[in-house]
């Protein structure tokens, strides 16, 4: 299993692949939900693209061994938007989905915590085989479950200190 090393044209470019996915499907929502942080881009450009309303949800499992071994499911108690998000058709995404276990827990959360919403259809950029859960829409299949290194991800090790030397400042 080789590990997945993405750019950041890569990364905007499978995001905009997912928006024409979601798209073509003819399927209409009212609000899109993205799971914090890991969704959180994705999250951003597609409320853009369809100008929609967008809710964030902290939800958190990757806490362990620096980040690498998923843990237990944390989910937010509340979900975060600048208004009350309309309608009963919700958009949920996220990067990624790896085991599943987020999407299995996170989708009843929603609908429990918000009667107002009757659909929840969910949409990532990957895929990993195995996951025991298919999103409704997603952009690459991942059969070997590689390691997926996103470009953000230099940020988790770098300081403000480490910023200066890249700054000039």
């Amino acid at each position: 299993m080789n590990d997945l090393h993405v750019s950041w044209d890569a990364y905007h470019r499978l995001i905009e692949r997912l928006a024409l996915q979601v798209h073509d499907s003819g399927w209409s929502f009212d609000a899109i939900v993205c799971l914090a942080r890991g969704g959180l881009r994705v999250g951003d450009v597609l409320s853009r693209v369809f100008d929609k309303p967008l809710g964030v949800l902290f939800t958190s499992s990757y806490r362990e061994e620096a980040g690498t071994r998923q843990s237990t499911l944390q989910i937010a108690e509340h979900l975060s938007s600048a208004a009350p998000l309309p309608g009963p058709r919700w958009l949920l995404v996220d990067d990624l989905v790896d085991s599943g276990a987020t999407l299995v827990e996170v989708i009843p959360v929603l609908k429990a915590r918000q009667p107002q919403v009757q659909e929840i259809r969910s949409a990532v950029i990957w895929r990993k085989g195995a996951s025991v859960v298919a999103p409704d829409y997603f952009v690459e299949s991942l059969p070997t479950n590689p390691w997926i290194h996103q470009p953000f991800e230099a940020y988790d090790h770098l300081r403000p200190d480490d910023l200066r030397g890249r700054c000039g400042g």
